[in-house]
């Protein structure tokens, strides 16, 4: 079952590149989907591969993560996910990307973030929102308030403006 799942997350994953992924994309995603789904003395050793990928690169994203199918990871560099936030289906996550935990106030907690979601370079995600389907965060958009589905969202405080196929041309190759 485990197998199964594995190769069903990672080959998703792969399919959203259009060509050939970068050599430590592929190994990314591989050690990351493994250490998801793996168990017992093979869980711990696909996680220590992972740790040792995520530090040559910068990527923190554990593999505690929930992340739906078909992680996009474009530019890796810099990027730093909080082990309890939600992903889901089909998400781009540029070079700089935080989406993190605020520690106190009312959005106390870490973002949910829905299906087909662009997320741009340098875009801050933080507390306890939501994030709808279908939603362009535009690059070094502070966001900190639940967005409606079909959003396109930029600057700090964020503004929130309505489009229908707000990803459109953006988030190809849907899985």
């Amino acid at each position: 079952m485990c197998k199964r799942k594995f190769w069903k997350l990672y080959t998703a994953d792969l399919l959203r590149y259009a060509g050939k992924p970068e050599r430590y994309i592929k190994k990314l995603l591989y050690f990351f989907r493994k250490a998801q789904t793996s168990s017992g003395i093979n869980k711990l050793i696909y996680k220590f591969l992972l740790k040792i990928h995520r530090a040559k690169h910068g990527i923190e994203l554990s593999c505690n993560t929930k992340v739906g199918k078909g992680l996009y990871i474009g530019h890796a560099y810099n990027i730093t996910i909080n082990e309890r936030s939600i992903l889901g289906d089909n998400i781009n996550i540029h070079k700089g990307v935080t989406i993190g935990q605020e520690n106190r106030g009312k959005r106390k907690g870490t973002p949910v973030i829905g299906n087909n979601v662009w997320i741009g370079i340098n875009a801050a995600i933080v507390g306890n929102i939501k994030i709808g389907d279908d939603v362009l965060i535009a690059p070094n958009s502070y966001v900190n308030c639940d967005i409606p589905s079909h959003s396109i969202i930029f600057g700090n405080p964020c503004v929130i403006k309505h489009r229908d196929n707000a990803t459109e041309d953006y988030v190809n190759n849907r899985v």
